[in-house]
């Protein structure tokens, strides 16, 4: 979900391409080293709505709204685990995402983005 956060539609005429939406077919979760310090880097450079937003449409529901975390929570490694589980354990394998103004489908397989626009969307 770390990619998912900075990924927009760039389709012609598109005033707002994000957040993608996400259509999973086939979600993996793979345990990686969880460093405090890392999740606490970046928050803010999150934006968080879309993040929770898309961890929900792959299955992971425990994370707060943006506006309900403060600095304790900021702090708290129960927190600062889940954020880590959703932004870089969970992964989007096959799929698809999905622009939030036309609908366009673009399509996710072995967990790489096909962001490549047709000739008539530049």
């Amino acid at each position: 979900l770390i990619t998912h956060n900075m990924l927009t539609s760039n389709i012609k005429g598109v005033q707002e391409g994000f957040p993608l939406g996400i259509q999973a077919e086939k979600v993996e979760i793979v345990e990686s080293e969880f460093s405090p310090e890392f999740i606490q880097n970046m928050l803010p450079k999150l934006e968080f709505d879309a993040f929770v937003a898309a961890a929900k449409e792959l299955g992971v529901t425990d994370l707060p709204a943006a506006a309900d975390i403060d600095d304790a929570m900021r702090q708290d490694e129960a927190f600062l685990q889940k954020v880590h589980h959703a932004l870089l354990d969970v992964h989007l394998i096959d799929g698809s995402l999905v622009c939030p103004e036309t609908g366009r489908l673009f399509p996710v397989k072995e967990g790489i983005p096909n962001m490549l626009l047709h000739e008539d969307e530049v």
